[in-house]
């Protein structure tokens, strides 16, 4: 990915995590998945009193984006942390892993987990999930 590609992803989950509706954890997310076709979807967390019934941003930004018709994911970034820090380093949970599963080729998906656009971490889902279950196990 270029770095101006990295740079906007990071900027975009930067503002997607301002909506994280999080009452009870004070832990904000935002994520910003790119599809394949080159569109970004944005996500934040949406706590729940329930717990269960919870969602991450990333499954926010991705599950936005299959309801309008988009199946390929390329990238995504992720910026997560305490209300009222500038954030830390937020790796997707094992749901939102599994989930990108489903959408992405594990070899090429970038993970961009951010604490600014300069300081950030990437990983592909591969090596985030390795082993990882997807459709072809079901083949």
């Amino acid at each position: 990915m270029e770095q101006k590609q990295i740079e906007e992803l990071i900027k975009k989950a930067q503002e997607a995590r301002e909506f994280s509706y999080s009452p009870y954890s004070n832990y904000m997310v935002g994520a910003a998945a790119l599809t394949a076709e080159g569109d970004i979807y944005t996500g934040c967390n949406i706590e729940n009193a329930a717990y269960g019934p919870t969602n991450c941003a990333e499954r926010t930004a991705i599950f936005k984006a299959v309801s309008e018709g988009k199946r390929k994911f390329t990238a995504i970034a992720i910026v997560g942390g305490k209300r009222g820090s500038a954030g830390d380093y937020a790796a997707p949970c094992g749901v939102c892993r599994q989930v990108m599963m489903e959408f992405c080729d594990p070899q090429t998906m970038q993970i961009i987990v951010a604490k600014s656009v300069t300081e950030y971490k990437l990983f592909t889902l591969l090596q985030l999930l390795p082993e990882g279950f997807g459709a072809a196990n079901l083949e």
